[in-house]
């Protein structure tokens, strides 16, 4: 017989799909992986119990044998046959066996046990889960940490905490350092996946410093742009009406932070399940403790033989990791007697037991028990008044230091500095040096690896390594008691700005790569930033650190952070720096952060026009475009329009210096929306069609390239309606706000205003509707602001044009200031006209008119836009409604000869009717005529709302 296993070794073909057990259902209970249900809520069942249940129900229906059962519940244990009889009448109790005739388990005398209940295939009971109002489109939650191939001693821990959460939500796994939180969490995030249809997400807080960058953390994780200091309400609104297991680990040293943004979520998003692991409580609303004790060991001074030692499941973990580090797997009863003596002395502690167990293999059992008992004198069960993460494991990572060469002391102090995951060419940057030669350096890594102080996981081709979080605490420690503490967060700071600026340079061709291998860098520059500006020894790097720092910061949509750290380097820039490369890349930065954070300032044009200057003067072609762009978006949201196509056009000459073909495209892009929003239609289109030609190009560039997010679809959608060509403006529509919709957060804000605006011009004013709730819950999501008001705006416009004037009104009267006051001008104008049109409606003509006026009259000092024939053509038509002919028929040919001139015949054809309307009333000879001829120009879009009405007109008796 195949011996079955519950963890690892082989199993028989019966018994190999136990581990990916398919959801299946029997009476009122569901079972799926290790999860058992009863019409729908968890049933708390032990861990042999579960096992045993598994096995029986992937064979139901036939008699599975006893020492079978023992062989797969008890891997590797000799028990003895009344275990599995008190297992199994646990088992039924829990399932109600032999009550109201339920019959699940049957004991066949002399042979074993079958399951006879019927059992129902791919089915599960659905787990209750809150309507969600508007999630929107969900970024997939990132890969979880590894979960270890077998872990020893926690399944009953994991199945009761799952069932914990499900029932009440919030739970703090709790517990002293090294107990084994994260090992836990990691298990009970992948047990609880599927559960959570794969949105669960793992934040690993002990890299993080700063306790106030725990909400941008958090926002980051959860694929949220952070553009100001506290994006606590944008994670809400995102959270609200999801359903997803949020995992918080290592929350003892920001607690307070934690804590306040774990409650509220609580509060606002029942649909949120909290695991969060501390060494102390939360003390919030919602939070339900679990305490993780100590792994159960051996009673002391007891004889035990081998196997009823290995029963306990501290001996197990150190006797599994001990084989695993190359001890013999042939545990004799006179090892028995150590090994209790070894687990009782660690107490239970999980890394402290492997920290011993790895070096077994070195030393041998009864060594390690007499290193053990010299060790033991340091009292390594800290007191909670001790140092932060030294409070369990201090005593045995001193042991464990005194265990190692001196080379790896010393490289293993070093890489204490960094903050999370390091490389091996980190470890040679910071570690190595004059007296500590590259390949030492190198071998000693290498051995702090074999002896668990440092962990590595592969990462594509090569490795990533870690020190626990408590190790590093305990190795910093060393490194400033040494007094090495500055010198080596020096070479780290170096490093740091060094690998950084490398990737600023680097143009090649593997974009994704090399920017995850940026963004791992995060937790390492903000804690260089940090020390650098704290301490003089950091003088020289702050200035290179930052300019290298922030662009990681834009790339990553953090924003905020990138507008503070610019602002402090530019405060302290010396004369050697000013008209260098990093003043630069400093005030490109704060300009662009400034532009969405502090509401399109003065401080943002400032700080893009020095950049610019200081990109021209040094000839860096690609910064330039880039400063360009800056400030073509600069111009277009503050309505500044007279200089778009000059920075557009310059934009253009620089691409061809650079001679890249995205770059070339996306100036192309660049003019396009410049024409467009300049008043020149023809224009508009013929460089957009040319960026067109390169798009593939142009989205293959990631967020280091120059001319990043230039997407020619977005403005060519409303030229083409614009030009007369409505239904190829509608096929241009469609895959921006569907499959193809923009990553970039702002770009895809900016596809949604401008397609809302498309089926505005249409006519189709539910999808103007389904649009605003989208770009409403976007711009919320991610602390958009600006946006937020279009938004409202594009609600309004819907609300007057379906005849709720009075509420639409008051709509736009809120939020026309917020975009003046955002100096966001690009939507004010067309919102304005709605106002004026609906003040008039309610038979307020005059304020209506002065509306009107006062913004064309902003518009043209602004060297006029494209929508200005459709402002004429308004103010003509109150200027009619008003009883003034003169001024309105002046107005309507002013708007008809403007129209004209930017090539816009839809704008055209709006006036055309607007003229032929007062003409008729004005009873002209032949009314109509030059509507025939605008009309007989269009060759597509005749049953769009413009189209129809004019069609109508042409066909009325009485207007012939």
């Amino acid at each position: 017989m195949t011996e079955l296993s519950a963890g690892h070794g082989p199993r028989s073909s019966d018994t190999a799909a136990i581990l990916d057990l398919d959801a299946v259902a029997f009476g009122p209970f569901s079972l799926r992986s290790r999860l058992l249900e009863k019409d729908g809520l968890p049933v708390r069942l032990g861990s042999r119990a579960m096992d045993i249940l598994r096995l029986l129900v992937i064979r139901a229906g036939e008699v599975v044998p006893k020492d079978e059962i023992l062989s797969y519940a008890w891997s590797g244990l000799s028990v003895e046959e009344v275990s599995l009889r008190v297992h199994v009448a646990e088992l039924r109790k829990v399932l109600g066996d032999g009550k109201d005739g339920a019959r699940y388990i049957t004991n066949i005398p002399g042979r074993g046990y079958c399951f006879v209940a019927p059992v129902r295939r791919g089915e599960r009971a659905e787990l209750a889960a809150p309507p969600s109002h508007a999630p929107g489109r969900t970024a997939p939650a990132p890969p979880l940490p590894r979960r270890l191939d077998r872990m020893v001693g926690r399944e009953d821990a994991v199945t009761e905490l799952a069932a914990r959460l499900l029932r009440d939500r919030f739970v703090t796994l709790r517990g002293p350092g090294g107990i084994g939180k994260t090992t836990v969490a990691t298990a009970l995030a992948h047990e609880m996946c599927d559960s959570f249809d794969g949105n669960v997400h793992f934040l690993e807080f002990g890299p993080l410093k700063d306790a106030a960058l725990v909400a941008s953390t958090v926002a980051a994780a959860l694929g949220l742009v952070v553009h100001h200091d506290d994006p606590s309400a944008s994670i809400i609104n995102f959270l609200r009406g999801r359903r997803l297991l949020l995992v918080l680990d290592s929350c003892e040293h920001v607690i307070e932070e934690v804590a306040r943004l774990a409650e509220n979520i609580y509060r606002a998003a029942p649909g949120i399940v909290i695991l969060a692991t501390s060494r102390e409580s939360l003390l919030v609303e919602g939070e339900q403790i679990f305490e993780l004790v100590s792994l159960p060991g051996p009673p002391q001074g007891t004889r035990l033989s081998a196997g009823e030692v290995l029963a306990y499941p501290a001996v197990r973990l150190f006797v599994d990791r001990a084989v695993a580090a190359g001890h013999r797997d042939d545990i004799t009863d006179e090892d028995a007697e150590v090994l209790a003596r070894i687990c009782g002395k660690l107490d239970g502690i999980a890394l402290a037991i492997e920290l011993a167990a790895a070096r077994v293999g070195l030393y041998g059992l009864r060594e390690m028990a007499a290193l053990l008992d010299n060790r033991l004198q340091l009292e390594w069960r800290g007191r909670r008044t001790a140092p932060p993460r030294q409070q369990t494991l201090g005593a045995t990572l001193d042991w464990s230091f005194g265990l190692i060469g001196e080379s790896e002391r010393i490289v293993f102090q070093r890489l204490a500095v960094f903050a999370g995951h390091f490389t091996l060419k980190g470890v040679i940057a910071v570690a190595a040096g004059a007296e500590m030669p590259e390949d030492r350096a190198v071998e000693a890594l290498e051995q702090l690896v074999v002896k668990s102080l440092i962990s590595t996981q592969p990462d594509g081709a090569s490795r990533r390594y870690r020190l626990l979080d408590a190790t590093r605490a305990y190795a910093l420690q060393k490194l400033a008691d040494g007094g090495q503490l500055a010198e080596i967060a020096r070479r780290h700071a170096l490093y740091v700005q060094c690998t950084l600026e490398a990737g600023m340079k680097d143009e090649g061709s593997n974009h994704a790569s090399r920017l995850q291998e940026r963004a791992s860098l995060l937790a390492d520059a903000r804690a260089a930033l940090q020390w650098a500006y704290a301490n003089d020894e950091g003088a020289g790097l702050r200035v290179p650190l930052a300019g290298s720092c922030t662009r990681l910061f834009v790339e990553l949509n953090l924003l905020n952070e990138a507008r503070i750290w610019s602002d402090r380097a530019l405060a302290i820039l010396d004369e050697a720096d000013r008209g260098g490369a990093w003043e630069l890349e400093l005030q490109s930065t704060l300009g662009h952060a400034l532009m969405f954070t502090e509401r399109n300032s003065e401080q943002a044009e400032a700080a893009l026009r020095r950049g610019l200057e200081i990109a021209e003067a040094l000839s860096d072609h690609a910064n330039t475009f880039r400063l360009l762009s800056r400030l073509n978006m600069f111009y277009r949201r503050t309505g500044r329009y007279r200089h778009l196509v000059p920075t557009a056009l310059h934009a253009e000459r620089i691409a061809r210096v650079i001679g890249d073909t995205a770059g070339i495209a996306g100036s192309k892009a660049l003019l396009g929306v410049s024409y467009h929003l300049a008043g020149d239609q023809a224009a508009a289109q013929a460089h957009l069609d040319q960026g067109l030609r390169d798009d593939a190009a142009l989205r293959g560039t990631q967020p280091a390239h120059f001319a990043y997010s230039r997407t020619p679809q977005i403005p060519l959608a409303r030229v083409l309606w614009l030009r007369g060509f409505p239904d190829r403006a509608l096929e241009c529509i469609r895959p921006l706000v569907g499959a193809s919709a923009p990553h970039d957060v702002v770009m895809h804000c900016i596809a949604l205003c401008w397609s809302a605006s498309v089926f505005g011009w249409l006519g189709d004013w539910l999808s103007v509707e389904a649009m605003t709730d989208r770009l409403a819950a976007h711009a919320s999501m991610h602390g958009l602001g600006p946006y937020e008001a279009v938004a409202t705006g594009f609600r309004a416009q819907s609300m007057i044009a379906r005849g709720e004037i009075a509420d639409g009104v008051d709509l736009l009267r809120s939020a026309l200031p917020r975009l003046h006051a955002d100096r966001y001008e690009l939507y004010a104008s067309a919102f304005a006209a709605d106002l004026s049109r609906g003040l008039v409606t309610l038979g307020q003509l005059t304020e209506g008119i002065q509306v009107l006026h006062e913004t064309i009259l902003r518009v043209e000092q602004e060297g006029g836009a494209f929508d200005m024939p459709e402002l004429l053509r308004l103010r003509g038509e109150l200027e009619a409604h008003g009883g003034n002919p003169d001024a309105a028929e002046a107005d309507l040919v002013a708007s008809i000869s403007l129209s004209e001139q930017q090539g816009a015949l839809s704008w055209r054809l709006r006036a055309e009717m607007s003229l032929a309307r007062l003409r008729v009333r004005q009873h002209v000879q032949n009314p109509l005529e030059q509507l025939a001829q605008t009309y007989a120009r269009f060759t597509e879009g005749f049953e769009t709302a413009d189209l129809i009405a004019a069609r109508r007109m042409l066909n009325e008796p009485a207007a012939r």
